[in-house]
């Protein structure tokens, strides 16, 4: 027997929700309620991935990291960031010269008229 897709995305929203309260009243920093609110998200969001392929044959563009498999991950990520420029703070005020993109103004009936409103 298998799980309507429906029913396992309506049951991944519940957890979100439930971890959310949870995290809103965490009691501390290991609070039990938060971890098991967390555990239950990656549990709904497997068996919703799972019914999601056998039933349409797609996958989300997510993925559930344990421990080890994030912390991993997390410093290749940091690392191509690095290479990449993109971990970079931007510079302003350099010897780059800069491109003025603001737009012209509209007055407010002009902008009505552009947007198809009269009121």
């Amino acid at each position: 027997m298998s799980i309507d897709p429906r029913v396992a995305l309506q049951s991944l929203v519940a957890a979100f929700e439930e971890h959310l309260a949870a995290a809103a009243a965490r009691r501390g920093e290991k609070d039990p309620a938060v971890e098991g609110a967390y555990l239950a998200i990656a549990d709904a969001f497997e068996v919703y991935e799972e019914v999601l392929y056998d039933a349409y044959g797609e996958v989300t563009p997510l993925e559930i990291y344990d421990d080890e498999d994030g912390d991993e991950d997390l410093l290749e990520d940091e690392e191509l960031l690095r290479r990449s420029g993109f971990g970079e703070p931007a510079s302003f005020g350099g010897d780059e010269e800069t491109e003025d993109v603001s737009s012209p103004s509209l007055d407010q009936d002009e902008y009505r008229r552009q947007s198809g409103s009269d009121r």
